[in-house]
């Protein structure tokens, strides 16, 4: 089993900061060779699920995300989230309680209906019951990443890798930002020469255009990797309550807690999910009836999560696997 050290950690604190950040940048900032920190990038994509997803942010881009909540059949839940996950528009797709829920992630443009929220579930029989709650707003998740991958570097380090916050106002995406932005979703640290072939402009654009929606919010780049590898064995989404004069005051106090990986205010009979990510069963308590105790949260569901099928990066399959192989380029070193 692979087993993080500090130079792990070190490196993947040093991604969430700049996940494109040349390895001999990284290799400075961790006090190491270059050859050393590649080595590490690869051992850790290979065994420990480590992935950089180039995304769009919808306060970027003027898109729309909805959490999805479906009811199914315990014989066919499974299938229906494996059918959930080998869609474009979804991520964090994942079964709960006790498998026979399966909360995901749904994309759309704004203004364009989506298929799965009007059509596609409708038409499966054996789902039960459907739920559909437009995410609001993010207080921590997205381009903001939890905190247990972000407890590695000396705030000096930080600031070598640190990049200026996101100005201007959200970007419309044209085309070919969309075939850019997928190829990054594959691989976020795709090389210029390589994202040039996908799109066709040349490799000075590339790299002009990604600064470009990167500096204005509507490009950012998440950084996965098994989470048991940090200690983490009991997660479980909270549905919450709270009036909406406290919301905003909750839900920032709630960003700041150490076992929470995302905090959003959505619309729906609850009106605030978070993630909690904690060592055990025992934690997961310990944080429910102590922290989590605030009298403004007036309803509370929690619904452990068994499974996740799909995070945030695209599924990739075998064929899809040689061909984004083939196609790669050189990654950013």
């Amino acid at each position: 089993m692979t087993v993080l050290d500090e130079l792990d950690r070190g490196l993947l604190h040093a991604l969430h900061l700049d996940a494109r950040a040349p390895f001999t940048k990284i290799a400075a900032v961790l006090g190491t060779s270059t050859q050393t920190v590649t080595r590490r990038y690869q051992r850790l994509t290979r065994e420990a699920g480590l992935r950089v997803t180039g995304l769009p942010d919808p306060a970027g881009t003027r898109g729309q995300q909805w959490i999805v909540r479906l009811t199914a059949a315990p014989s066919t839940a499974h299938d229906i989230a494996h059918a959930l996950a080998r869609r474009d528009d979804t991520a964090w797709v994942r079964l709960t309680s006790g498998g026979t829920e399966i909360v995901a992630i749904v994309r759309a443009e704004p203004g364009a209906g989506n298929s799965l929220l009007l059509r596609d579930v409708p038409r499966t029989a054996s789902v039960t019951s459907v739920s559909a709650h437009y995410l609001l707003h993010t207080y921590l998740g997205g381009p903001t990443a939890w905190r247990g991958h972000l407890d590695a570097l000396s705030p000096a380090q930080q600031r070598e890798l640190s990049r200026p916050a996101p100005t201007g106002e959200p970007v419309e995406l044209g085309e070919t930002d969309r075939v850019l932005l997928a190829a990054l979703a594959q691989d976020g640290r795709a090389g210029y020469t390589a994202l040039a072939a996908a799109t066709g402009w040349s490799a000075s654009t590339v790299a002009r255009r990604v600064d470009e929606l990167r500096g204005r919010g509507a490009l950012f780049f998440d950084v996965e990797i098994d989470d048991a590898l940090l200690g983490i064995t009991a997660s479980a989404l909270l549905w919450m309550s709270v009036p909406p004069v406290h919301l905003d005051a909750v839900a920032t106090e709630l960003a700041s807690h150490a076992e929470l990986a995302v905090v959003a205010a959505t619309t729906g009979r609850t009106n605030l999910l978070s993630i909690a990510l904690c060592a055990d069963t025992g934690a997961l308590h310990r944080y429910l009836t102590t922290r989590l105790a605030l009298p403004a949260i007036t309803h509370l569901e929690t619904a452990p999560i068994l499974r996740t099928l799909k995070a945030v990066a695209p599924l990739v399959t075998p064929a899809g696997a040689a061909s984004v192989r083939a196609g790669r380029g050189r990654p950013v070193r």
